[in-house]
């Protein structure tokens, strides 16, 4: 089948062909560490410009991603905050380390309760926020970034992640029923015995490496199975 290649600033070759469109893999070179790269991103149902630019995105982040960070479920919390109104914090986020998950201020969210919240979670910057235990069932957190977040044991049961960036999250545990990942990025996160039936993944962009470990949860629907590509 032809394709169109492209070399990003990264040096990465994203690659994907003209119709039809289901499956591009972007081959990067070596990285520094002498070890190549390679990432794919999984289109159910054909995304236009934005799958491009994503998966140069994605692309970037598989070098910033080589080194996992700790968010094992082996390793040592933090005592929970008990700052006042600790939950509504996560309404302003982080406003910096989006992608390293560096912060001012921990962003403890664990144990709140945002169920069916609407409008104060969409669009924020979540990165490296503790978040085991609380609850974002039928929330909106479309466009979130959440990058290194903790997320074991949280309930997102109907939470709408499209076009969010679900970077090196650790998902152990958590019920993520019926949950919405459209046109999402899912790069170096986790979801070890997480509760997964239904899930939408239109569009997910998914590197190859965390496609296989994902399609190992037998939780995952058969549609969404399909939906990704799973084997």
């Amino acid at each position: 089948m032809a394709s169109s290649c492209l070399t990003s600033p990264a040096g990465a070759a994203l690659c994907r062909p003209r119709r039809p469109r289901r499956r591009v893999a972007c081959s990067a070179a070596a990285d520094a560490g002498g070890k190549s790269t390679e990432a794919a991103w999984l289109s159910a149902a054909g995304g236009k410009s934005a799958g491009r630019l994503a998966c140069g995105v994605l692309a970037a982040w598989a070098v910033a991603s080589a080194s996992n960070p700790a968010i094992a479920a082996s390793q040592r919390l933090p005592p929970l905050s008990t700052e006042p109104n600790r939950c509504e914090r996560a309404f302003v986020g982080n406003t910096i380390g989006q992608a390293n998950g560096v912060y001012d201020k921990p962003l403890d969210l664990r144990f709140c309760d945002y169920t069916n919240e609407k409008t104060n979670l969409k669009g924020k910057s979540l990165a490296a926020a503790l978040m085991s235990d609380a609850k974002f069932d039928g929330a909106d957190m479309s466009e979130v970034v959440m990058s290194k977040a903790y997320a074991v044991g949280a309930s997102f049961k109907g939470t709408d992640f499209t076009n969010a960036v679900i970077d090196r999250v650790n998902f152990e545990k958590a019920d993520l029923t019926g949950a919405i990942f459209k046109n999402t990025v899912l790069s170096g996160s986790t979801f070890d015995d997480a509760k997964m039936e239904d899930v939408v993944f239109e569009d997910t962009i998914i590197g190859y490496v965390d496609l296989q470990k994902l399609c190992a949860n037998t939780s995952i629907s058969a549609d969404s199975r399909l939906e990704l590509g799973c084997r």
